[in-house]
């Protein structure tokens, strides 16, 4: 699945990111909503967003992904008391985080399908011309 994360802290974010993608997901990672945002055209199946980042808070991009219908989490140092009212209802974990927890947010990973790669006959295995 496709998980973006909005974290403006580097060392935040990679941690997340290895969290995701060691649960075998792609991993998008931006530091700004406008980065976020143009991240929406690759289509998402989930989010993890901080809410304060680089360029404002994140509420905005949060109603956008509801809106949309794709699932989302803030993780944040923020209190869940300092989010607009038709947010509270969102799953929030605090920073700092367990790796648990992020787990446990994240959507079941889709299994990768199984690929057909064809033999390739070596020289020798072919059948002669003559």
């Amino acid at each position: 699945m496709r998980i973006l994360i909005l974290e403006d802290h580097p060392f935040i974010a990679l941690d997340l990111q290895s969290i995701v993608e060691g649960e075998g997901h792609i991993a998008s990672v931006c530091g700004a909503i406008t980065a976020a945002r143009r991240r929406l055209a690759d289509g998402l199946d989930f989010a993890f967003l901080d809410v304060d980042v680089s360029d404002g808070k994140s509420y905005d991009f949060a109603r956008l992904l509801r809106d949309r219908g794709i699932p989302f989490a803030f993780v944040s140092a923020s209190r869940p008391s300092d989010l607009p009212a038709p947010l509270r209802d969102a799953p929030f974990i605090a920073k700092p985080f367990l790796e648990e927890v992020i787990v446990a947010a994240l959507p079941p990973a889709k299994p990768v399908g199984h690929y057909h790669v064809p033999r390739i006959r070596l020289a020798e295995e072919r059948p002669s011309a003559g």
